[in-house]
This record gives structure tokens, C-alpha cells and sequence, in this order.
């Protein structure tokens, strides 16, 4: 069986304030609340995913917004970066729309020929908008004041930062099976498909001997997710990286999809989640994170979870 990736499913964050996350990714941002349900493993907090508008696997972003938590330091060991694309043309009016809302961004001189602007959301984490002519088959909301025409359209690509490239490279090309596609400057960028075309293909891979381990809390990215379209292959993924030698978890229910986690050598924690059954599994598409959503076996105490989660306001 084919155990090679199809892109990036999501990638979560860590969060503090519930509701400036909220506001940064729905408003600012453009994304739709495609799900509001807790931290399955800790659901004294809550876990927002923001996405297109159905939640495509591919453009989701997702975060766990502690209340009052420390403050992470961005370093080695990490995805230090999240890029999402957006069409060809763009990045002026998301200039504008950032300044109209005191975002400050800058346009990395390091991206060579790639139009990159770049900015932070309200914990320190770095974002990257980045104009591309590529295909992507996802479907952008326009439901938060973006307009269609600038909206993003997915994950473009995620940057580890790690003290020594070998290993990671090694799990990426020989274990993964990315495909190397170019290096130099300390920079070595893969891809999970030969097109190149689809969304979360990429993966830049920057080595930083002098980088301090990164911390990770509040303002950092706590794992990356790699798409599977099915149990099976997943599970298959599973015992080929056993075979490997990496130390793999068991399959996980995440109502929306089931995943598997590893580290890879550097430290960055990796998952690979299946593309189904989907965020419209325990609500319409219509009305996708407009209400707090559980899982089975915490849905008896859906009350009192609810009770003592901060109040917050999202669209729909």
C-alpha cells in the first residue's frame, strides 16, 4: 500500500485569550469557525478549528486557547511558521485590510522570488500570506469580511526550524517520501506531491545550529497534521513507521477524523489524520462552530463542560 502523504490536513496552535483568537482568525484573518468543541484530552479548554467553508482538510488552522497561559518561545524543535495561500494579486489588499486593523506585517527578503507578507496573531505566532497561482481545490469563505477574491484559500506550507537538518531531512525523504526539491542557504524545501499543486504541499525545512529549543505555550505550534484519506491507509502508515523504528501512538478517535502522532528527530510533534468523517459528522454545514460540540463520552456532562468554559462570541 501507497504510505506516502497527500499534504497537510491542519495545523494546531497554542492560544490564551479565547476570544482575541477568535477575532484575529474569523475577523482579521477571514476564516470560518468550522468547529467549537473542547480539548478531547483536557476539556476544561476549548479547541477551535478555522477554515474554508466546509473545513476542507488542507486549510485548517486550529488552536487550543488557554486562558492566561504562559508565553512560548519560538526555536528550534518547532513548526516556527504557517504560510497560507492566497490568490496572485492579493497582498496589497491584505496590507491595507492588516494596517486598517493595526496588524503590523513585513515582506521577508529571504522568500527570493515568492511574494510573502508577513505578520503576527495576537500570541506572537508567525503567519505568512503568501501569493500563489497554484490550484487548490478548496472553497473559500467569504462569510467574514474578506472577499471572495482575496480570501484564503488553504495551507500553503509549514517551516520546522531545527538545530540539525539530517535527521529531519532523512525522516522527511527516505521515511515520509517528500520529495526534495531545493536547498541552499540553510533551507531545504519538500514537497508531498509532484505536482506541486495542491494545498499544504510544502514543507521548508531550516537549519540553525545557534537556535535555542523552542518552548512551547502560548504563540507556538504545537503539532503539524499530515492528511491520510482513510483508516486503512493511516493504519498503514502506522506500521510502516513502527517497522522504522519511530515511536508511534495508537489510533486516536477525534470524532472528525482519527490520528496517529510521532515526533520527528529534531522534536517537532507530527500527526497523520484522516480526511474524514468530517465537521459536518454532528452539525449542517450551514451552521458549522456555532455551537459547542462534544464527543460521545463527554457529551453527559455537556453542561457542566459548558459552564465553565469562557463565554464566547463567533460567527457561523
Amino acid at each position: 500500500m501507497d504510505v506516502r502523504p497527500t499534504g497537510i490536513h491542519h495545523v494546531t496552535a497554542i492560544a490564551s485569550d479565547p476570544q482575541a483568537n477568535a477575532d484575529f482568525y474569523l475577523n482579521a484573518l477571514g476564516m470560518r469557525m468550522v468547529k467549537r468543541t473542547v480539548n478531547f484530552d483536557a476539556p476544561q479548554t476549548y479547541h477551535f478549528y478555522y477554515g474554508d467553508r466546509a473545513g476542507n482538510p488542507g486549510t485548517i488552522m486550529t488552536f487550543f486557547p488557554w486562558p492566561d497561559a504562559p508565553k512560548g518561545k519560538i526555536g528550534a524543535g518547532q513548526a516556527t511558521t504557517t504560510t497560507f495561500s492566497v490568490p496572485e494579486g492579493s497582498l496589497g489588499w491584505w496590507a491595507d485590510h492588516l494596517a486598517s486593523l493595526n496588524v503590523p506585517t513585513t515582506r521577508p527578503a529571504e522568500r527570493g522570488q515568492e511574494d510573502v507578507l508577513a505578520l503576527r496573531d495576537p500570541d506572537g505566532l508567525l503567519i505568512e500570506l503568501a501569493a500563489s497561482a497554484d490550484f487548490h481545490d478548496t472553497d473559500p469563505w467569504d462569510g467574514g469580511g474578506v472577499p471572495a477574491e482575496h480570501a484564503i484559500r488553504g495551507i500553503r506550507a509549514v517551516t520546522l526550524t531545527e538545530q540539525d537538518l539530517d535527521g529531519t531531512a532523512a525522516m522527511l525523504g527516505d521515511t515520509l517520501g517528500f520529495r526534495l526539491e531545493s536547498e541552499g542557504g540553510g533551507r531545504m524545501r519538500f514537497r508531498t506531491d509532484e505536482s506541486g499543486q495542491g494545498v499544504g504541499t510544502i514543507v521548508d525545512v531550516v537549519g540553525d545550529p545557534s537556535a535555542e529549543r523552542g518552548v512551547v505555550a502560548a504563540g507556538t505550534v504545537h503539532h503539524v497534521a499530515y492528511r491520510a484519506p482513510d483508516t486503512p491507509v493511516q493504519d498503514a502508515w502506522r506500521r510502516s513507521l513502527a517497522e522504522d523504528g519511530v515511536g508511534v501512538t495508537e489510533i486516536r478517535d477525534r470524532t472528525y477524523f482519527t490520528s496517529i502522532y510521532f515526533r520527528e528527530p529534531g522534536g517537532v510533534l507530527l500527526e497523520i489524520a484522516t480526511d474524514g468523517p468530517g465537521f459536518d459528522y454532528d452539525e449542517p454545514l450551514l451552521e458549522l462552530g456555532r455551537s459547542l460540540k462534544l464527543p460521545p463520552w463527554l457529551e453527559p456532562d455537556h453542561e457542566r463542560i459548558a459552564a465553565n468554559l469562557p463565554n464566547v462570541r463567533v460567527g457561523g
